[in-house]
């Protein structure tokens, strides 16, 4: 994108995990936070550039591969319980934001963390 010089946008798919602590989840909330300073640092960067970096931050997304974990009752239940709309996303809950912020209608946002997470970090 630098050497073309025709600008561009970078969406970093992230994680809740690295805007709040959530127990059992060290390792992913610290690479995932790491990936919210490099969003950062690369929206400071390569904003004169005209390139646009930020991340979006889901919650559990409900997958074949994310079920067999997420959906067991003592996994879900507490975790749901401390979510405003108290369920998971869905696939194009989380394509949506991110189309956004590769369109022309984000052209004034970069460095932005956007948690799609069903209002859990809002606590």
């Amino acid at each position: 994108m630098v050497a073309i010089r025709k600008g561009g946008a970078i969406v970093n798919v992230s994680s809740q995990a690295a805007l709040v602590a959530l127990e059992g989840h060290i390792s992913c909330g610290s690479s995932r936070a790491a990936l919210e300073n490099i969003t950062r640092c690369s929206a400071l960067e390569l904003g004169k550039y005209n390139i646009l970096v930020n991340s979006v931050n889901p919650t559990v997304v409900m997958t074949p591969i994310s079920s067999g974990h997420w959906s067991q009752p003592h996994v879900a239940e507490p975790f749901l319980k401390q979510m405003p709309l108290g369920r998971w996303a869905t696939e194009d809950e989380v394509a949506g934001p991110i189309v956004f912020l590769l369109s022309d209608a984000a052209s004034m946002i970069t460095g932005v963390h956007l948690p799609i997470d069903g209002g859990c970090t809002c606590r």
